[in-house]
């Protein structure tokens, strides 16, 4: 039976439904709706169908002010509260049941037929969320009952392991850039850095003095013979200012004593 504290949920409302007085059954052979009174039904009213935890209530209400008239407490579908009749699909018979727990068959009828459609299909898929829920209930309280996997060596099973047998990987040979690169320096060798400035200066005053030790320029062309200087320069800075006129060719001393006779009287 649903508890006190659990939310009442509608599965389904019919506002029409014919409520019969039925023979006690006769037989094993089940109702039929062709034996009540089809014409003259003892009640009409409205039909609910709500739902509390895992039982379902078909409730008859009136339409106007929702008095309950009789309600059936169903715990299982299809069982012996909700069974259907032999001769027609729109009738059912149910077990209503009072708040002191004395019950009593009735009939119950549509008159539509798409009316009795959804009052059974409503009552199948509680049941259906119910079996589901229990199955989970079962699986959660025994988690044990579910077969196990066998992991374990059987006897004589052996595994064999390969470890620290990668391969090498062959280190990338150097593309080719298609022009004349530098080549590296020799193994172990050491590549002398280019000479200071101060090398270069000190090397070319070494020559100089190596030259003016020597006594002499050196000649500017070998060819001409003329073209040699004098090693030994005269003492007199300044030099001749004239030569005497026999040591001067003939046009030269026309030349000289042109110049220096300033007045002839």
């Amino acid at each position: 039976m649903a508890t006190e504290g659990e939310y009442e949920s509608i599965l389904c409302v019919k506002p029409d439904v014919n409520v019969y007085r039925i023979p006690p059954r006769a037989s094993n052979r089940g109702y039929r709706a062709a034996d009540w009174k089809l014409d003259t039904p003892d009640w009409t009213g409205r039909m609910r169908v709500t739902a509390r935890g895992k039982v379902a209530y078909i409730k008859l209400e009136d339409k106007i002010s929702g008095e309950l008239f009789a309600q059936a407490p169903v715990e299982a579908f299809p069982g012996i509260t909700v069974e259907t009749v032999s001769d027609s699909s729109r009738y059912f018979v149910i077990r209503i049941q009072d708040e002191s727990g004395r019950s009593a068959f009735i009939g119950i009828g549509f008159g539509d037929r798409g009316d009795s459609f959804d009052f059974n299909v409503a009552l199948q898929d509680h049941f259906k969320w119910v079996k589901q829920d229990n199955e989970i209930m079962k699986q959660s309280q025994a988690p044990d009952s579910a077969p196990k996997l066998d992991l374990g060596f059987k006897e004589g099973q052996t595994i064999t392991l390969n470890i620290g047998q990668t391969r090498k990987k062959d280190k990338p040979r150097p593309q080719s850039t298609g022009g004349f690169g530098l080549l590296p320096p020799p193994p172990g060798g050491k590549i002398a850095p280019p000479p200071s400035f101060s090398e270069i200066s000190n090397h070319n005053t070494e020559s100089l003095m190596a030259g003016a030790d020597t006594g002499g320029l050196l000649e500017l062309d070998g060819s001409n013979s003329n073209s040699v200087l004098q090693s030994n320069p005269s003492t007199d800075l300044w030099g001749d200012f004239s030569a005497p006129e026999s040591s001067l060719p003939p046009t030269a001393q026309k030349e000289s004593s042109s110049s220096t006779d300033w007045v002839q009287f």
